[in-house]
């Protein structure tokens, strides 16, 4: 690839000042932004300042223990933001206000995937064990602003995995598929490294992955159906392929992820258990009832927070 042509070397900043400015995306970026800190910030911590109001139950697996706690994969972990707002920076400056419309639905969507999650966390907040290290100051700052409460479905994974699927959908509606095929694949390689540096921090554990993924197929079925989950958790774990060099500009680019590499029996072991838990999540939904009644059955099976 020619990384002139990377999402990675584009500016997350532009994306947030022309969806403010240009009259067409505000009412998008508006929502989305609302939507953001309300069901995620203020309702998270409005559950860490009055807590009891809403049960709190741990979701951690014995596989959690498998993977090492890695403090150099949290620029990785952080990325997930900028991930797709560099997305919408990369279409705006190529294609102007042909992606408009495209770009004004994403926008607004991400804010509604939020808002879908926190049908959950709503009902039933969730956390994991995760080390008290403050030795990098990226961390000082997630142990100051996330109560960690909000596991079940894991957000950044749902993140990630909406961004590299609407990569695909606004380049095909813009005819552009074949020609943005090196860029689309360098988008699922940045959300499977960012699915993994959750767990390599810490912050979440396999069971918020398989959560995400089912909660992904409940929000848009067509653009991330069992198939497309199933192959996505099957590619965990796996180097990203390298071509080209990385470019000073792109520090976190999914190739520059640190090497960690698990055995690949601990490896298979954890991807199966992601995905049977996926498929019980599935197995388990009424079509006629709340899609997240699944997600509330398991976590209220499992222990509660002391």
């Amino acid at each position: 690839m020619d990384f002139k042509e990377s999402v990675y070397s584009e500016s997350a900043g532009y994306a947030f000042y022309k969806t403010s400015f240009i009259s067409f995306l505000r009412p998008a970026f508006i929502k989305c932004v609302s939507l953001i800190f309300y069901n995620f910030f203020f309702c998270q911590h409005r559950a860490a300042f009055l807590p009891g109001r809403i049960p709190v139950n741990n979701v951690d697996h014995s596989l959690d223990e498998k993977i090492p706690f890695v403090p150099s994969w949290v620029t990785i972990y952080l990325d997930f933001v900028y991930f797709w707002t560099r997305m919408v920076t990369f279409f705006l400056k190529r294609y102007r206000h042909r992606v408009y419309a495209q770009i004004a639905d994403f926008v607004a969507s991400m804010g509604r995937l939020y808002a879908f999650a926190a049908e959950v966390y709503r009902k039933n907040l969730s956390t994991t064990k995760r080390p008290f290290y403050i030795a990098r100051p990226r961390f000082f700052l997630i142990h100051l602003l996330d109560p960690h409460l909000m596991c079940i479905p894991s957000l950044h994974v749902m993140v990630v995995i909406y961004a590299y699927k609407k990569f695909n959908a606004i380049a095909k509606s813009l005819g552009e598929e074949e020609k943005l095929k090196e860029q689309a694949l360098e988008m699922k390689q940045g959300a499977l490294a960012i699915s993994q540096a959750i767990l390599y921090v810490k912050q979440h554990s396999v069971n918020c992955i398989a959560a995400a993924l089912y909660a992904m197929t409940c929000f848009d079925p067509a653009l991330f159906p069992s198939s497309e989950a199933e192959a996505f958790t099957a590619l965990l774990f796996g180097p990203p392929p390298v071509s080209g060099g990385i470019p000073a500009e792109c520090r976190i680019h999914p190739s520059a992820a640190p090497s960690t590499q698990l055995p690949e029996a601990d490896q298979a072991e954890i991807k199966s258990h992601i995905l049977c838990l996926y498929r019980h999540f599935l197995s388990e939904r009424d079509e006629k009832r709340f899609w997240g009644e699944p997600l509330i059955n398991f976590l209220r099976s499992s222990p509660v927070k002391k």
